[in-house]
């Protein structure tokens, strides 16, 4: 769908010294830095390489963060879930090494080429760089090109799907964590209409207050896909300030988001790809019910498992109750299930 960059490529290698007992030929894990070049942004990012025989070729995957100024790591200031982080550490388990790196707006690589203009800045950029990112991973020394996966989170998931069907070598799987997997003004209403039915239920609004803010989220989508301005006079501050940023400087990214049906990418996908899917049923911003359409798109285009794979009392960073911080043991179970050949 988008044209393949030309990444130059350089990795900074991180000297080990081998522990004291240490098995011969064993190379312990380790992190080191990766920088890749695309479209004039220098892109920084953490190779994560699990322990491993000297000279082994490892399966390897690339890591895609959510919606946002999310960096490598899934954190977005002030909120530091690692998420990604976390995902990478779980991976390691599996001996899968992992990629992951600060997007455009985020952590060292900052907007880059997009400095002096961030308004052109659009999703296309983000497929791009991601897909420069999977040719870093494929040429490091100890990844096997054979065998790497798309993991995505959030709108991550949705990179990961419009990946899967153009990148050269085709991934052997693709983890969808919690996907964007409806058009993303479509997310949007969705989550609004939950927020502003919350706020009637615990008695903030009266039914009637919800039918007028309701009706006016509805008439704001419907002016920013025609590109007309949007009416805020019925809409509360804070959404109102959401759309006006949507009308503003993150018109062209929201848009060309917006464009983007995610169910219509997985005929690209070749064939007994692994597809894990999963959806928390605690996760208010992609319930559930949103992944439908995309679901019965994957099994249209005759992929291999888990498939959709619920997440009990799981929420969208991947928590639950009894661990607010680190992934849920459901979570791990489903990336083990995913890893596993």
């Amino acid at each position: 769908m988008f044209p393949h960059p030309a990444a130059v490529v350089m990795a900074l290698a991180v000297a080990t010294a081998t522990p004291a007992g240490a098995t011969p030929g064993l190379v312990p894990a380790a992190d080191r830095e990766v920088v890749f070049t695309v479209e004039g942004t220098t892109t920084y990012g953490t190779l994560h390489v699990p322990a491993h025989r000297a000279g082994q070729r490892l399966p390897a995957a690339l890591l895609l963060p959510g919606s946002g100024p999310t960096d490598r790591d899934g954190n977005q200031p002030p909120a530091s879930p690692n998420t990604l982080a976390q995902v990478a550490e779980a991976l390691d388990g599996d001996r899968v090494a992992t990629l992951r790196f600060d997007k455009y707006g985020t952590g060292r690589t900052g907007l880059g080429a997009y400095r002096d203009h961030p308004e052109a800045l659009d999703y296309p950029a983000f497929l791009r760089q991601a897909a420069a990112a999977y040719e870093s991973l494929r040429d490091q020394p100890e990844t096997d090109p054979r065998a790497l996966a798309l993991v995505g989170h959030s709108e991550g998931a949705m990179t990961a799907l419009l990946l899967g069907g153009t990148v050269h070598p085709r991934p052997t799987g693709l983890a969808l964590l919690q996907p964007q997997a409806i058009r993303l003004l479509d997310l949007v209403a969705l989550q609004l209409h939950g927020q502003i039915a919350e706020a009637t239920r615990q008695g903030h609004l009266t039914p009637e207050q919800q039918r007028t803010i309701d009706a006016a989220v509805d008439a704001a989508i419907t002016a920013l896909r025609g590109h007309h301005p949007v009416d805020t006079t019925d809409l509360p501050p804070a959404v109102a300030r959401l759309f006006q940023a949507f009308q503003g400087p993150s018109a062209r990214f929201v848009d060309s988001d917006d464009a983007v049906h995610p169910p219509d990418n997985a005929a690209a996908l070749r064939p007994r790809t692994r597809v894990l899917l999963t959806c928390g049923t605690d996760d208010v911003q992609v319930p559930c019910a949103t992944t439908d359409a995309l679901t019965t798109a994957l099994r249209r285009a005759h992929v291999g498992g888990p498939g959709r794979v619920p997440l009990p009392g799981v929420d969208h960073l991947l928590h639950d109750a009894d661990h607010p911080d680190s992934l849920a043991p459901a979570v791990l179970d489903a990336l083990h299930r995913f890893t596993r050949r």
